[in-house]
């Protein structure tokens, strides 16, 4: 019976461990977020992984999909939301978090593997494997 109740207990902390991995916590930008945990989205033939940070948490999307480019990709499972502009989508919402410079001068940087982009999402063409990061700065 002890066995039994042993791994009974086990398997239950195990199960919450893994719930609070990849959890970002219900706080500060944080509250207003649809997503507060890694989800995968979507059927197609390329995979692209885009990793939501903001205020020191972060979670991961990875999305399968048959659009071009990422911003047709997110903007399809309703992940980004913003107004077009002279240069393209300017990203005001990234699941459901919101960044507005003209309001407290914060924006959404756009990075692959590390690095700026020099296009908008709208113009990133994406091919399978790839990774991108969305960081409210």
């Amino acid at each position: 019976m002890k066995k039994i109740l042993s791994l009974a207990l086990s398997v239950v902390i195990v199960c919450l461990l893994l719930v609070s991995c990849n959890t970002a916590e219900k706080t500060g930008a944080w509250e207003s977020a649809t997503y507060r945990r890694d989800m995968e989205l979507g059927e197609g033939a390329k995979t692209v992984e885009v990793e939501v940070k903001a205020e020191d948490q972060s979670i991961t999307f990875t999305i399968h999909t048959d659009k071009e480019t990422l911003g047709a990709a997110l903007l399809e499972h309703e992940l980004i939301s913003g107004e077009d502009g002279p240069f393209g989508l300017y990203i005001k919402f990234v699941n459901g978090i919101e960044a507005d410079y003209d309001k407290d001068g914060t924006y959404w940087g756009f990075y692959k593997n590390g690095e700026m982009m020099m296009v908008g999402v709208d113009s990133a063409v994406i091919a399978d494997g790839e990774h991108y990061e969305l960081v409210k700065e």
